[in-house]
């Protein structure tokens, strides 16, 4: 493979959708990172509600359960808001590349035995085969983590080129 290969992309936005927002990767609060810290906020929030209900009956040494559950809550809520947060920052910026690509005209790879370049509409971003890391491909995508990081879905090139990729990617990239 001395000369260079071009393979051309048609990227469509639900294709991309399709893979960075499965399996509730979108949802603030139930996204993988988010799920966790709601269902203790929630937990520890309807054990706060209870305590209110009872504070009654508290004696005053009793009282600090309620301040510590308090606090606890507090806490568990700002972990929560800190992981919304980074989960709308992401899907920000997920739907401004899926804005950039529903508009784009030219989307293409071009690779060699040295180089692997993506050409977004003449933005042009080029990577020794040395600064990626590590690749991943499924039935459903090839992802590329490196100096730049890459999801190609299988839908938006033909088969061929996608076997062309997957087999480039397994020569060049040293796990």
């Amino acid at each position: 493979m001395a000369e260079e290969t071009v393979i051309i992309l048609k990227p469509k936005r639900q294709d991309f959708e399709e893979i960075y927002l499965s399996g509730n990767q979108g949802s603030l609060f139930f996204s993988p990172s988010t799920r966790g810290k709601t269902i203790t906020t929630i937990v520890v929030g309807l054990i706060l509600l209870m305590l209110f209900f009872f504070k009654d009956d508290f004696t005053k040494e009793k009282f600090g359960i309620l301040y510590f559950v308090s606090f606890l809550f507090l806490l568990c809520a700002v972990f929560l808001s800190v992981s919304i947060n980074k989960v709308s920052r992401w899907k920000k910026q997920v739907n401004s590349y899926l804005a950039k690509l529903e508009n784009c005209k030219i989307y293409e790879i071009t690779f060699d035995n040295n180089f692997f370049t993506v050409n977004i509409d003449g933005e042009k971003e080029t990577s020794e085969w040395k600064d990626f890391q590590y690749f991943d491909s499924n039935q459903e995508y090839i992802a590329l983590e490196g100096k730049y990081s890459y999801m190609f879905p299988k839908k938006s090139m033909i088969e061929k080129d996608y076997n062309l990729l997957k087999h480039t990617l397994k020569k060049n990239i040293k796990e």
